[in-house]
């Protein structure tokens, strides 16, 4: 198993400190981030927890799946890997159809 959870439906409240308390609980919390709008800084409502090892990960699976945190019951699961992105973005104006004279 990864050691990576995906922490979802977190309450704006809850903070990098409540959630290291919270998985302490269950095994070595190895790193937590939790996501925030790049733009205005605030929460997203979701995080990343590293646990220190495979079974501590799987412990907290367990255990705080579902767990009420700020008034809110969290959702955990094992993080997928990122996937890749072509370069250079994608959608907005100009996504590649060329002017609309070429097209018609």
């Amino acid at each position: 198993m990864n050691t990576q959870l995906y922490i979802g439906n977190l309450s704006y409240s809850v903070t990098q400190a409540d959630l290291e308390n919270l998985f302490g609980q269950c095994g070595p919390v190895e790193k937590v981030a939790l996501m925030k709008d790049r733009d205005t800084g605030q929460p997203r409502g979701f995080a990343f927890v590293t646990m220190g090892t495979p079974e501590a990960a799987q412990a907290a699976l367990q255990k705080m799946n579902g767990h009420d945190i700020g008034g809110r019951p969290i959702k955990v699961s094992e993080a997928r890997p990122r996937e890749e992105r072509p370069p250079g973005g994608g959608g907005g104006y100009g996504g590649g159809g060329g002017s609309r004279r070429e097209r018609y």
